[in-house]
């Protein structure tokens, strides 16, 4: 974030990527929900930083994400489990989440800033 902000010109957007899990955490995963906690925060202030220079800083957290790694850690019925428990009935897909960071980054989202958008469908 230090190398992003000292090539950011005015009015740029910083995005950055956290989990759910920092509001809704697992077993076993503090310490990565602990770190993910500081990006947000960070995130934050940032925002407060670079905000007269036109500059916004947001945070997407998605949700359960149809990955490799998830796919390997979790059985088919966990993440059955998870989708039911969405408002929209699945678990997210890359581009839900990568689709939100490009909404974030358009000029247009100049008065977004300091926010921790969820992408979960719905979960939290």
């Amino acid at each position: 974030m230090q190398h992003a902000t000292r090539r950011l010109r005015d009015h740029g957007r910083l995005v950055t990527v956290s989990t759910i899990g920092t509001a809704w955490p697992s077993p076993g995963e503090a310490a990565y929900a602990a770190s993910k906690a500081a990006v947000e925060q960070i995130t934050r202030v940032a925002s407060r930083e670079l905000g007269h220079h036109g500059i916004t800083a947001n945070t997407v957290s998605p949700g359960p994400t149809d990955t490799d790694l998830l796919r390997a850690s979790a059985p088919p019925e966990a993440l059955d489990g998870a989708a039911a428990m969405t408002a929209l009935g699945r678990i997210g897909h890359c581009t839900d989440a990568a689709d939100l960071i490009a909404l974030l980054a358009r000029p247009d989202s100049r008065w977004i800033t300091g926010q921790n958008i969820h992408a979960d469908g719905g979960l939290t």
